[in-house]
């Protein structure tokens, strides 16, 4: 296993994602949806792994739910960056925004464009429990 670090640009929301897997053999994503549109974020994630997200000051940690509501998309209120969607639950899921890697560069698939706006929470929980990496959130 390898750890690919990395947080928003003052630190205050720190990612550590375990992998077995180079980061060149990782899956990159886009999606279409308006947040990330106007984001931009490519993201990836391990089912096989095991995504730490660690938040130095909790009142400095924005949340943003919208659409089914079931994840919060975690973002940096000092710095502004946007680093991960963040599922609660036993297990925790998500996926993270590889800008905020430090390997970030490694990434070297091209993205494959999602469009998650036909699933219902059902059909979205279900792929999230596939694609998305088991996660914990520690502030």
């Amino acid at each position: 296993m390898s750890v690919l670090s990395g947080s928003c640009h003052c630190g205050n929301v720190r990612v550590d994602l375990e992998t077995a897997k180079e980061p060149e053999d990782l899956p990159v994503r886009t999606c279409g949806c308006t947040f990330c549109a106007r984001h931009r974020p490519r993201y990836t994630s391990d089912p096989q792994g095991m995504l730490r997200i660690s938040v130095a000051d909790d009142r400095a940690l924005g949340r943003y739910r919208f659409g089914l509501r079931l994840a919060d998309f975690l973002f940096c209120l000092r710095c502004g960056v946007y680093v991960a969607a963040y599922e609660p639950g036993s297990p925790g899921r998500a996926v993270v925004n590889l800008h905020v890697l430090a390997d970030a560069a490694r990434f070297t698939s091209a993205p494959a464009a999602m469009d998650f706006a036909a699933e219902d929470e059902t059909a979205r929980l279900a792929r999230r429990a596939k694609s998305w990496t088991p996660a914990t959130l520690e502030v």
